[in-house]
């Protein structure tokens, strides 16, 4: 028996690959236009629900297909390939972004996380419980939250009468889920507020 070299082990390895995928390709004759639907689709996503979202860990903002049973659970996710981002590919950290929601139970396996937060909760001040609100309640406390601040702690002039229309009362954080574009609107409505203190996960 010929010993295997290192090239001939990598041979193989292609082929092998390469015939793996193939086998796991749906024939899709005559379908190289338009969205496949029905018995087409690959058997893996054929009775779950398809949805196109963007993956939330970094600010690359790379487009990804969300597949959900029956029960609305996540089960699988992949790269969008038209996506002008990432063009199909995908980093672990967005592969893994259907755990997200899930818990390991005792017996070691993945169930839906009960204290995952869907809705937004309030604690008001001095209070020992939370409060379920609406979103458009907390929108507007928010919002009136922010001018009532500004109008309090706002300065036009420095001490030496230059002026700096600044207010030191609110500081405003970014996170790394946010794509170039929402940076850019924040970071105006922040200036328009005359926010200085404003900062970013990544440098903290």
């Amino acid at each position: 028996m010929r010993k295997m070299t290192r090239r001939d082990f990598l041979k193989s390895i292609s082929i092998g690959t390469a015939g793996l995928t193939l086998a796991a390709t749906p024939a899709l004759a005559g379908e190289s236009q338009g969205r496949i639907t029905g018995e087409k689709l690959p058997a893996k996503i054929r009775k779950v629900k398809e949805t196109y979202s963007i993956c939330c860990f970094c600010g690359c903002g790379c487009g990804l297909l969300l597949y959900s049973n029956e029960e609305g659970r996540l089960v699988f996710c992949e790269g969008y390939p038209d996506h002008p981002v990432n063009v199909g590919t995908i980093c672990p950290k967005g592969n893994g972004i259907i755990e997200g929601n899930t818990v390991i139970n005792k017996k070691r396996g993945r169930e839906f996380n009960k204290q995952r937060v869907t809705k937004p909760l309030y604690r008001a001040p001095g209070s020992n419980k939370w409060e379920e609100k609406s979103w458009d309640w907390v929108l507007s406390e928010i919002a009136k939250r922010v001018k009532k601040t500004r109008d309090e702690s706002f300065e036009e002039k420095d001490e030496h009468g230059v002026t700096v229309n600044r207010t030191t009362a609110i500081a405003g954080i970014g996170a790394a889920a946010l794509d170039n574009e929402e940076i850019y609107l924040l970071h105006k409505m922040y200036r328009a507020l005359g926010m200085l203190n404003i900062e970013h996960c990544a440098r903290l």
